[in-house]
């Protein structure tokens, strides 16, 4: 039976032959430089994806506001379930798009207590990865990038979570095809790093793009990765 994936989507999917830079200079790199990297939960499994669901559109410090706020006005996800969703809006006003996040909220805490029976995620660090983030995407408005934000930060899996910024910074050192979507390069990611080597890239990387590999105005004269990045003086 033919392959119903296209050639063209193959080879998005598919890491460069050769990369540009290798992973291990870019730790060597940039882990001086905003190192070291520990990881530690931020939150509970379910708390951690109810925050991201907040950071959409937003900065962290709004979605931090906003997701305080909820739980100081709804204390529980049970009650924010049952809460009047325009309560759950206004609590989380400083989030921004506050009345389609409130509808989403709800929804996926529905969605969890019915399929699993209890308003909580820890079980799924007993799964698969693909299959912990199959069950996760099937939440309502739930993506590649959510789940693998909660499977990291919140579960300690070997997710690779991919922002704005990662997605910029990996397409211009090369760990990316030109045209790979932020969706599809969770996969690519995943296919060219170790599992002990995706949360400290996801770190550096999202670090990196922030304060150094920037959109408009990439400060290469500051970069430690100028020499080897082909993307390096290429910026008006």
């Amino acid at each position: 039976m033919p392959s119903r994936i296209s050639p063209a989507w193959r080879r998005r999917l598919t890491p460069p032959r050769t990369l540009p830079v290798p992973v291990d200079l870019i730790f060597e790199k940039l882990e001086p430089r905003y190192g070291p990297i520990e990881w530690r939960p931020r939150y509970n499994a379910l708390d951690e994806l109810i925050f991201t669901v907040l950071t959409q559109h937003t900065s962290d410090l709004n979605a931090e506001r906003a997701f305080d706020e909820l739980r100081r006005r709804i204390p529980t996800w049970g009650e924010v379930i049952e809460a009047d969703t325009r309560a759950v809006a206004d609590a989380i006003q400083s989030g921004g798009l506050a009345n389609q996040k409130s509808v989403r909220i709800q929804s996926i805490l529905r969605v969890v207590l019915r399929r699993h029976g209890a308003l909580e995620l820890e079980f799924l660090k007993n799964l698969e990865l693909d299959e912990a983030r199959r069950w996760l995407t099937e939440l309502p408005g739930v993506g590649p990038k959510t789940a693998a934000v909660v499977m990291a930060f919140a579960l300690g899996m070997p997710a690779m979570p991919v922002d704005t910024h990662i997605h910029r910074v990996s397409g211009r050192l090369g760990l990316i095809r030109k045209g790979t979507s932020a969706d599809d390069a969770h996969v690519v990611l995943e296919k060219i790093l170790e599992p002990d080597d995706r949360f400290g890239l996801h770190v550096l990387l999202i670090t990196h793009g922030r304060q150094i590999c920037k959109a408009r105005r990439p400060l290469c004269g500051e970069c430690p990765l100028e020499e080897p990045c082909p993307s390096a003086g290429t910026f008006g």
